[in-house]
């Protein structure tokens, strides 16, 4: 009798019946037994690195816009009370870009600052004196005067890197493009501890997140340091911007936010434009630098949910989406993950709370890749900006958002020239001759815009210098009450 013929088929059907006998499922059971408890953790770290990395890979696919189409600019400047040795630097980085106009409103106080501008006898640099409710009304008389198709909105504390305007205006050939936000930087940052974290977590803002929003033609928010917009996409919604209430209280910040959704809302695309790099103060004491965030974080709740109320936000690219979604709920995610780790994971051991330290450090560590790439140095920190993220992710963000109808600026005040711990190296301890005269008169401080009230386009009529001087001892005419209008309440620039 002949011999059976195996195949080599054959074969493999016999190794796979005989494989559950050699898999040890005992220990395959105290694996999953001993690790189950974890399995939490595991899934909440898979979709927020999986979301991290998403926008990360985005991001370097993006590539600034560069071309020759050019535009006729206005840059408009509202400032408030600053440090005329700030300005006037700034300044000059604005003057030496060229561009058709620059429009600095002034609050009526601000008479050293006007002077000094005004001797430069520069005609393209228009100082105007105003009597400021806020920055969107300096702002709204500034966008008033402008005569130029891209308005470019400047803080009076930002500085711009060689190219800069020049940049912005090559994204607008697309006729979609109503807006165009720049690479954001801080100035000294060497100077201060605070200023070295700030500048780590505007590199990953600007390094791995804006540029993947930008490359799908919806930056949620183009920061109000340097911005451009189209002109034409402005107007229509400027009464918008000024005129904003949140649960019935007028909006102070946030103006940035407004005026992006506002665009965005309109139908126009907003982009980024890394080649476009701005150079802004930054808080140098912790005490700033936690006002500055607290007042961002209202910010950002206010405008995204207004956008998710609207509808706006579910009509943008789905890389916006999970970004706005992901900013809104930073405080139950990362609080629902610390709360997990330090209360049904954390061994009270040596071994386990260094467990947790490396955890998180590498963590931090891998997700600031792209700012110590620039800065290796800056690893040293490293420690103190992971405790910094939680800081901001839970006490800061979770203050905000219980109070974030309270308005205000927080880190500016008509009795100080410049922002706190917002100062210059070249700033000496009196700059000012305000500064040495003991600060400002209170009849020159802003009326209080706690009252709904509507600024009115007579409102934001600027003053020559002598009707400042006249008028600045008293205070400001009051405002009209603000009548909505049907309009207001279910126009879809409406707030």
């Amino acid at each position: 009798m002949s011999p059976r013929f195996t195949s080599p088929f054959d074969d493999l059907v016999t190794f796979i019946a005989g494989l559950p006998a050699s898999i040890d499922w005992q220990a395959i059971g105290d694996f999953f037994a001993t690790t189950r408890s974890y399995v939490p953790l595991a899934v909440a770290g898979v979709i927020v690195w999986s979301l991290w990395l998403y926008r990360f890979v985005l991001s370097r696919f993006a590539r600034p816009i560069r071309n020759d189409h050019r535009e006729t600019t206005s840059v408009i400047v509202p400032s408030f009370h600053e440090d005329p040795d700030i300005l006037m630097r700034c300044l000059e980085s604005w003057r030496a870009q060229d561009p058709d106009e620059i429009i600095i409103v002034l609050d009526v106080a601000d008479l050293e600052a006007y002077d000094r501008i005004a001797a430069l006898h520069d005609p393209r640099v228009r100082p105007l004196l105003f009597h400021h409710v806020g920055k969107r009304s300096a702002l709204g008389a500034g966008i008033r005067e402008a005569r130029y198709d891209v308005l470019v909105l400047v803080d009076s504390d930002t500085a711009w890197a060689d190219g800069l305007l020049r940049a912005v205006q090559m994204p607008f050939v697309d006729p979609r493009v109503g807006g165009v936000g720049t690479q954001q930087s801080v100035y000294e940052r060497r100077n201060s501890l605070w200023r070295r974290v700030a500048n780590w977590l505007v590199d990953l803002r600007y390094y791995d997140y804006v540029p993947a929003m930008g490359r799908a033609g919806a930056v949620p928010c183009l920061s109000g340091r340097t911005a451009a917009y189209r002109r034409a996409a402005v107007l229509p919604v400027l009464e918008h911007l000024e005129n904003e209430f949140f649960m019935g209280r007028r909006c102070i910040a946030g103006d940035d936010g407004r005026l992006t959704w506002l665009v965005l809302a309109s139908g126009y695309r907003t982009v980024h434009q890394s080649d476009a790099q701005a150079l802004s103060m930054f808080p140098d004491t912790l005490r700033a630098f936690v006002k500055q965030r607290v007042r961002w974080s209202r910010n950002s709740y206010r405008c995204y949910l207004t956008a998710i109320a609207k509808g706006w936000l579910w009509q943008t690219p789905f890389v916006t989406k999970i970004t706005v979604l992901q900013i809104l709920l930073t405080p139950v995610t990362m609080g629902l993950t610390l709360f997990y780790l330090f209360f049904a994971r954390l061994e009270p051991t040596t071994t386990g709370v260094l467990a947790v330290v490396g955890w998180v450090l590498v963590g931090r560590g891998i997700r600031g890749i792209s700012h110590l790439a620039r800065h290796p140095g800056d690893i040293f920190i490293l420690p103190v900006v992971a405790l910094t993220v939680i800081f901001i992710a839970l006490p800061i963000k979770l203050w905000a958002f219980v109070t974030m109808n309270k308005q205000g600026w927080l880190t500016r005040r008509a009795s100080q020239i410049g922002g706190d711990g917002q100062t210059s190296s070249t700033r000496g301890p009196a700059s000012s001759s305000r500064d040495r005269a003991g600060g400002l008169h209170p009849a020159q401080t802003p009326e209080p815009v706690g009252a709904p009230t509507h600024i009115s386009a007579a409102r934001t009529r600027p003053l020559d210098r002598a009707a400042a001087e006249t008028r600045s001892p008293g205070p400001p005419p009051p405002l009209p009450v603000f009548a909505p209008t049907p309009r207001d309440a279910h126009d879809r620039g409406a707030p």
